[in-house]
């Protein structure tokens, strides 16, 4: 998917003109953090994972870029072990490349679920479509225009 079927997608929520796009990488949340000019903290980045059966669906989580999966949590809540899915089958099941995955104009099998660490933040930074751009949102318009499934809590620190 491209910035401009994102940009399509987000017309309806009234966020397409929230999209940034950047003449540099803004693929790692490091990158984007740089690129936005926030703390890496309210990138929201966006996980992916095979979603069984594997070879049908994928389940994205978006959580506040200073936190990882916490895999003990994530099994708790979906019943099943924490495996990402590498970066072609990422493209496949998503339509879009590593560093520009985002929870927007997806397939129908991918489930998208939000971790409660973007709430403390009053705006967060997915990407929209590309490994150079974002969208600034409220969480709640995250939830929105994401289509989320959920708020969950499956992530822990990066330092533990």
């Amino acid at each position: 998917m491209s910035v401009q079927s994102v940009r399509e997608y987000l017309k309806p929520f009234g966020l397409d003109e929230a999209i940034r796009e950047f003449s540099v990488s803004s693929a790692t949340v490091e990158l984007a953090a740089a690129a936005v000019g926030v703390e890496p903290a309210r990138i929201a980045k966006t996980l992916s994972f095979f979603f069984p059966p594997e070879e049908q669906g994928c389940l994205l989580i978006v959580a506040a870029g200073d936190k990882k999966i916490d895999n003990k949590a994530f099994k708790a809540q979906f019943g099943f072990k924490a495996k990402m899915l590498p970066h072609g089958l990422a493209l496949q099941l998503t339509g879009h490349a590593v560093g520009g995955v985002c929870p927007f104009a997806l397939p129908d099998h991918v489930h998208v679920y939000l971790d409660r660490s973007l709430c403390r933040f009053s705006t967060v930074f997915p990407s929209a479509g590309s490994a150079s751009s974002a969208v600034e949102m409220t969480p709640d318009q995250l939830f929105l225009s994401s289509h989320a499934e959920g708020w969950i809590d499956v992530c822990k620190s990066v330092s533990e």
